[in-house]
């Protein structure tokens, strides 16, 4: 049986079992249509032909606030016939640029949106976005709209980890068109962000250390609004969550060019989706990507880097002590405690470097060093208690040893 004729067959059969109930009771079904409540299977009529989107629909959060598919798509969902059912304002698989207005219908509209805590701008920012410039401006269909991202029919909200949109698969959802090679050198991009974000600090926070708090694309580039920033944005956007560095930064030597864009603010020494950390003895070495060798700036990175490394030294040495003391039996919870302060102090030296302000960093080496020389000292006190406590031993050890042999020969004597 073709499909024609298996779907005519369905809907006879449909229209013979209505036809069996009461006329009372299909009136009273009707009213339902238009409440907030879903209404049976049986009497909408959209799911004879497409029963499909039927699970993936109910799944979503659209379903749950009692919205149907003719509140997107239009038509009478009381009939059971195609061509009675797609009457009127009815629109079948919306265009790209007509899926943004569909969307919008609600989503722009703060008195639908208020109610359940969501922003009414995803329009406005769409249209300053590259993404809405290329769609809505140029009528470019390479441009992704809302259903690309968000699916058509399961929408799920960003908390659920099965969303398109959950910080786990937002990169994989960008990535879905900024991995593809022949699309993005129309455009001239490059399509290794994804690869190098999974294997930057952003990426292994968000993927090995579920934190979920890192930022993903959208937390750089925005969502709606989506746009790389500008070469004097970039510090703000970094300063959203490194606010300490970004005050740094600011306060230093690098702080105007990069509010003016002669610097490129934190990419100057960091990329953008590698986002990869400075070591410690390659920091005058960053230095000369932008500055001469053997100029003072240089230099001054130089010194930056030796005053890093030696605080570092300091507390290496200082751990390795009380690991000593913890081998040789001692209670090192007040060496722990000084050891977390000087760690404490080290980390502040990460965000004052950026300021290139020595005189501060060399206040926090001494902060260090005042801590980490406790620890050693008292390291060394007690390797000599314990020097001292072996030498008491020595004697005992002897006339222990003595009286043995005595004992022995006594043995002997009395055996023979």
């Amino acid at each position: 049986m073709s499909t024609a004729l298996r779907r005519q067959a369905t809907m006879l059969a449909v229209g013979l079992a209505l036809a069996a109930i009461p006329r009372s009771g299909v009136h009273a079904a009707l009213p339902a249509l238009q409440g907030p409540q879903a209404v049976s299977d049986s009497a909408y009529g959209c799911l004879i032909c497409h029963a499909d989107k039927r699970r993936a629909f109910r799944m979503g959060v659209h379903s749950e606030r009692g919205i149907r598919c003719h509140d997107c798509h239009g038509g009478d969902p009381r009939v059971f016939e195609t061509a009675t059912a797609h009457r009127g304002r009815f629109v079948g698989t919306p265009t790209k640029r007509g899926t943004v207005t569909m969307c919008s219908t609600c989503h722009a509209d703060p008195n639908q949106m208020r109610q359940y805590g969501l922003a009414a701008d995803q329009l406005a920012e769409f249209r300053t976005s590259r993404h809405g410039e290329l769609l809505l401006g140029r009528g470019n269909d390479d441009a992704p709209t809302c259903t690309d991202c968000h699916d058509a029919h399961l929408i799920l909200p960003p908390e659920d980890a099965r969303s398109n949109v959950h910080p786990t698969n937002i990169p994989a959802t960008c990535g879905a068109c900024h991995q593809a090679a022949e699309l993005m050198a129309e455009y001239d991009l490059p399509t290794d962000q994804l690869r190098r974000y999974r294997a930057g600090a952003h990426g292994i926070a968000v993927f090995e250390e579920q934190n979920y708090a890192a930022p993903t694309c959208i937390g750089c580039h925005g969502s709606h609004a989506a746009l790389p920033p500008q070469v004097t944005e970039i510090a703000h956007v970094c300063g959203d969550c490194h606010v300490l560095l970004a005050r740094s930064l600011y306060e230093g030597a690098h702080g105007p060019p990069a509010l003016s864009g002669a610097f490129p603010g934190c990419l100057g020494c960091h990329s953008n989706h590698g986002t990869e950390r400075v070591r410690d003895e390659n920091v005058a070495e960053s230095c000369l990507a932008c500055h001469e060798a053997g100029s003072q700036m240089a230099a001054l990175g130089q010194e930056l880097e030796d005053r890093i490394l030696h605080a570092r030294s300091e507390l290496d040495a200082a751990a390795a002590a009380i690991n000593e003391m913890v081998g040789s039996g001692r209670d090192v919870a007040d060496e722990r405690f000084r050891l977390r302060a000087a760690r404490s102090a080290f980390r502040q030296i990460a965000h004052v470097q950026h300021s290139l302000a020595v005189g501060e960093l060399d206040d926090l080496g001494r902060q260090v060093r005042t801590e980490t020389e406790r620890i050693r000292a008292t390291a060394e006190q007690w390797a000599e208690h314990r020097w001292e406590r072996k030498l008491w031993l020595a004697p005992i050890w002897f006339l222990t040893l003595a009286g043995v042999a005595l004992a022995w020969f006594k043995w002997r004597e009395l055996g023979g």
